[in-house]
């Protein structure tokens, strides 16, 4: 038997059946439909392949423990539109009766679609969206988050930056959600230790018109500068910021986004960055290793951050199956089950918050030699506040 197969044309729908027999397969009942809401076309489709095939590698590995059951997968391409959003989740909540929907990329679209899921049977996985709100104030019992909040890359930065003595931050960032939110947090835990934001810029999304902040930030000397800017925006900064011939004088740390998928474009220019993330591609656990080599086995190529994600969305929903023996038509069971999980993650093993946000350790990494080289542990097992949430 094909273990994928092409069930529709509007969307992309497959069925996962790993060479399960079909006496095994009708036992097991309905198929788990999986609704996968990413972009796959756009700016961030590399992003959004990336997390698809984390998942899908999660659940190919951990076939045994799905106990019969059949996976059939429902991809939607949301082309990072936060306007598609609410059509797309609606159709997969009520035209394909998703049992767990996995997206998505842009915080935007994310929104949308916790618009039109929370509150309902169907279970939402974030596999990448930072947006504080989405387990923050619209948290829900059924929405689960496999990334991170935008809050908890930045936080710990500002304890790095008073810990090598740095007093006077100047702080720069687009104006959008993840921008904000960015250099909110980075300001909490660098001022409640005496430390000064000098300056706070905030661009305008998605300008890359950076030379003239890169030159105020030359003229007004701080001790370090804290950005968070991601893709081709972080790209020309750190490239902007070597010009100007800031690298090595004035230390720039950031939201691990900066160097993240970056590095090879940004070249010589991000030597010595500073940025927290919780995941690096060289973490020396266990788990990472095996990760990336089965990645790379079945893909062609290493997985990056955006795929661990999807992994882990992969393995929280294996690992409920597997607990609830293969029925998971009490979704009450499978939300209680979901949010007692611990997840041995390639970043480290994460258990999630009341909020459904991942409890995980945030990495120190500093750039050399073109890589993303861990120094310490920057924040253990650092949960999110969820300021507004109720669950």
């Amino acid at each position: 038997m094909n273990p994928i197969k092409t069930l529709a044309s509007t969307a992309l729908a497959t069925t996962l059946a790993a060479g399960l027999s079909t006496s095994a397969l009708a036992a097991a009942g309905d198929p788990v439909k999986i609704g996968v809401m990413l972009p796959f076309s756009g700016i961030y489709a590399q992003l959004g392949e990336a997390g698809r095939d984390g998942l899908r590698l999660a659940l190919k590995q951990r076939v045994d423990q799905l106990h019969g059951a059949e996976i059939e997968f429902v991809e939607l391409d949301t082309e990072a539109k936060p306007s598609r959003a609410p059509e797309l989740a609606s159709s997969l909540l009520n035209q394909h009766k998703a049992d767990f929907v996995i997206g998505p990329v842009h915080s935007g679209v994310a929104m949308g679609m916790i618009k039109m899921l929370r509150g309902k049977d169907t279970i939402m996985i974030i596999p990448n969206a930072g947006s504080a709100a989405a387990t923050g104030p619209l948290c829900s019992p059924n929405v689960f988050r496999t990334s991170f909040s935008s809050w908890q890359p930045s936080y710990p930065m500002g304890k790095v930056a008073l810990d090598k003595g740095y007093k006077k931050v100047y702080a720069i960032s687009w104006n959008y959600g993840m921008g904000r939110e960015s250099l909110d947090a980075f300001a909490e835990s660098f001022e409640a230790g005496g430390g000064e934001i000098v300056e706070k810029v905030l661009l305008p999304f998605p300008s890359t018109n950076f030379q003239s902040h890169v030159s105020d930030i030359a003229d007004e000397q701080p001790d370090a500068v804290f950005t968070f800017f991601a893709g081709g925006g972080a790209i020309k900064f750190a490239k902007d910021y070597d010009a100007m011939g800031l690298r090595g004088k004035i230390p720039l740390l950031g939201s691990g986004f900066l160097t993240e998928g970056t590095l090879e474009a940004q070249g010589p220019a991000a030597e010595g960055i500073m940025t927290g993330l919780h995941y690096a591609e060289q973490l020396d656990i266990p788990e990472n290793h095996e990760f990336r080599e089965a990645f790379n086995t079945e893909y062609g190529h290493y997985p990056d951050i955006y795929a661990v994600q999807g992994y882990d969305a992969g393995q929280a929903i294996a690992d409920t199956i597997d607990q609830l023996e293969g029925d998971i038509s009490d979704k009450q069971a499978v939300i209680s089950t979901m949010e007692k999980l611990t997840i041995d993650s390639p970043r480290g093993a994460f258990t999630f918050s009341r909020a459904h946000n991942p409890i995980q350790n945030i990495y120190l990494r500093e750039v050399k030699d073109g890589v993303n080289v861990v120094q310490t542990v920057a924040a253990q097992a650092l949960e999110d506040p969820a300021r507004g949430c109720k669950i």
